[in-house]
């Protein structure tokens, strides 16, 4: 794991500052104690970190839950009644990595996948231009389109326009300005740039410019455009910050639906993150799934226990990871103890970091995302799977991460269904001598009802006077209701004059009396025909 510390470290100081903001706005928006954010990003960083089998993912409190702790809360009658939901949902969690559901996440198709990426880089992009111009009236980490402050995405992005702050806005160019440079420029030219990060340096050039800026009537920045990390006076008043569960309440009903939903959600993300990150990851590296469900409710029970949110494994954090060249999980790790050192031992310097400098980082990791040319790479590749690309990243953009992943992944299916009816025979004409159309019509390797459609339109299609030959020699599977098919066309062929060969492993048969019987009278070594 010590291997590529070179590596890790730089990347763990990046994550840190991404993960700062969200850990912060996501509790807001979560209706929960500031604190809490920062207690499931240290979590999801050391403990998830350190148990998970992912190199490269990251985890912490999950934008998609958002709205689900916001309603909980009020629902279960506090925090700490909540806080029982947290840890039952993590010991569900628990059950679901034994029961190996982390297959789950297998399933979901490659351009839904590569469309989640694309639409939460351009999430990343639109939710941080206000924060880019100093207008902050919505918490970080809110990725929803209709947001907790009753605006939009669109209509926040229009109220910058009139809110522009002057010394955000100028201190959030320099910032970009320094990361672009030291992307595309510096890093090539020394180890000591890959050493230390842009994101670092455009960070305290902000924390520069917040410090000798203060007082200035028009470059000033206020200390709603910066970090705000909660600042415990003593040892006694940090403590006081954790919260525990109330296991009082566990006997309500709705506490168990609560943790059953998160469990459920949170499983859900981390698996599509999983899959994500694998993708980005330039290494290919694979995770295993159902231990990455183990890690995650074990997380989800330390969490609970200490007054932290939900965790996942989340996007933003791990592409950033990604991109700053991590390569094994102790970048995870370093940057869930550098949440833990900073917000003990500078809190104050923390909380002189300028949001909008942060969403220059972020601005970066979002384009990374959502690159152009990915759009021109899927159009090439053809309709079926630039289609459910294309809706799962308007379905996330317009609603929120699981909606436009539910709506590509539906799309997705559909686009399976036409492959499958598509795909089910192939036919063709050989002849049309002496007057009788003669066509062969050749099964493919597997046969299902979903193809049903397809074969008995070309069924119905034949002429009069047909002599169809029927090529079974590739087939290895033939359900059964295509079999039934088969069986009343025997008896229309009849009355249309169409003539059928059987050519199967078994032998040609001429004009079967039922495809039923034949079909169940096979030999068990034979094809697996059903």
């Amino acid at each position: 794991m010590f291997k590529y510390i070179k590596n890790d470290l730089p990347a763990s100081v990046v994550v840190f500052f991404v993960a700062l903001p969200l850990c912060l706005g996501i509790a807001l928006a979560s209706g929960a104690p500031l604190f809490s954010g920062l207690i499931s990003g240290i979590v999801g960083g050391v403990i998830v970190g350190a148990l998970s089998g992912s190199k490269i993912g990251v985890s912490g409190p999950a934008a998609g839950l958002a709205a689900i702790v916001l309603t909980a809360i009020g629902a279960l009658g506090g925090y700490e009644n909540f806080l029982v939901a947290v840890v039952l949902g993590g010991v569900i969690q628990l059950i679901f990595g034994v029961l190996k559901a982390g297959v789950i996440g297998y399933y979901f198709p490659s351009s839904v996948i590569k469309g989640m990426l694309t639409g939460i880089g351009i999430i990343i992009i639109l939710k941080q231009i206000p924060h880019f111009f100093g207008y902050d009236s919505d918490p970080e980490g809110d990725w929803a389109f209709f947001q907790v402050d009753g605006e939009n995405t669109f209509s926040e992005i229009l109220g910058t326009i009139n809110n522009i702050s002057p010394g955000a806005t100028l201190v959030a160019i320099i910032g970009l300005a320094i990361l672009l440079l030291w992307d595309k420029v510096l890093s090539k030219k020394g180890k000591i740039f890959q050493l230390i990060q842009g994101p670092l340096v455009a960070v305290a050039i902000g924390i520069i410019f917040y410090i000798i800026t203060q007082g200035h009537e028009t470059l000033s920045i206020s200390k709603d455009h910066l970090v705000s990390v909660p600042i415990p006076e003593d040892a006694s008043s940090f403590l006081a910050q954790f919260s525990f569960p109330n296991f009082g309440a566990i006997t309500n009903p709705e506490i168990w639906v609560t943790a059953f939903t998160i469990a459920l959600v949170a499983s859900l993300e981390t698996l599509l993150c999983v899959e994500a990150t694998d993708k980005l990851d330039p290494h290919k590296n694979v995770t295993p799934t159902n231990r990455e469900l183990l890690a995650q409710g074990t997380g989800n029970i330390i969490s609970g226990m200490i007054g932290g949110l939900p965790i996942t494994q989340v996007i933003v954090r791990s592409s950033a990871n990604i991109q700053s060249g991590g390569r094994t999980k102790l970048s995870a790790i370093i940057h869930g103890f550098l949440l833990l050192i900073s917000v003990i031992l500078i809190p104050r310097l923390l909380n002189m970091i300028p949001l909008s400098v942060l969403a220059a980082v972020l601005f970066i990791v979002g384009f990374k995302l959502a690159k152009p040319t990915l759009f021109k790479k899927m159009y090439n590749l053809g309709w079926k799977q630039f289609v459910p690309f294309i809706v799962t990243v308007v379905g996330i953009v317009f609603t929120d991460l699981l909606v436009g992943i539910g709506l590509g992944l539906g799309v997705g299916i559909v686009v399976i269904l036409l492959k499958s009816y598509q795909n089910s025979h192939f036919l063709h004409i050989e002849d049309k001598s002496n007057g009788k159309h003669k066509i062969k019509m050749t099964l493919a390797e597997e046969v299902t009802f979903f193809n049903k459609g397809a074969i008995l339109k070309e069924l119905d299609s034949l002429p009069q006077d047909t002599y169809l030959e029927l090529d079974l020699l590739k087939t290895r599977y033939l359900d059964n209701d295509i079999i039934e098919i088969l069986e009343d066309f025997a008896f229309k062929a009849k009355e249309r004059n169409i003539d059928i060969k059987l050519v199967s492993k078994r032998g040609v048969v001429e004009n079967p009396t039922s495809f039923v019987e034949f079909f169940e009278s096979r030999p068990k070594s034979e094809l697996s025909l059903s």
